[in-house]
């Protein structure tokens, strides 16, 4: 298996051009909230539909990640918990707006994987994930860990 270095070092190499590294700071957040908010707008069983506030596919898909980002990295782990806690909560702000979440979710989707895209027409190089599809997960890592970086905590 490879580490949190060697994955961060493979998809930094795709990522080297400040505009692109701009776009990927805005549109990656916003990415993983959408998928929080196209999987919070399914069903629930039954069973659990009393607690489909914080219980949700969305939560359930973002404790699995957790689980992969802990195997990696368990102090960036910490970070991804505090920001995907942030963004479950973002999502469930959005559910409030007067129409589907699931719409909300689709138009911020659309707009944050065409600036996803720009950037990469700019770097010059295709995103990681058409490589691996891992990479999709190390996206909101790469960003961590470049916050940590800079803050000067180490991973």
């Amino acid at each position: 298996m490879r580490t949190v270095a060697d994955l961060l070092g493979e998809y930094s190499a795709s990522h080297q051009n400040r505009v692109n590294k701009v776009f990927h700071w805005f549109c990656v957040p916003l990415i993983v909230l959408t998928l929080f908010g196209f999987l919070g707008s399914l069903p629930v069983p039954p069973a659990f539909e009393n607690l489909a506030g914080w219980l949700n596919w969305g939560t359930v898909v973002a404790a699995a990640a957790l689980l992969y980002y802990l195997r990696l990295s368990p102090r960036l782990a910490l970070g991804v918990l505090i920001a995907f806690v942030v963004l479950l909560a973002l999502t469930r702000s959005l559910a409030t707006l007067p129409w589907p979440l699931w719409l909300t979710s689709l138009v911020i989707f659309v707009v944050a994987w065409i600036g996803q895209f720009i950037g990469h027409a700019i770097e010059g190089k295709r995103p990681s994930f058409f490589q691996d599809l891992q990479f999709l997960l190390i996206g909101p890592l790469w960003l961590l860990a470049a916050a940590y970086r800079r803050l000067g905590v180490s991973y």
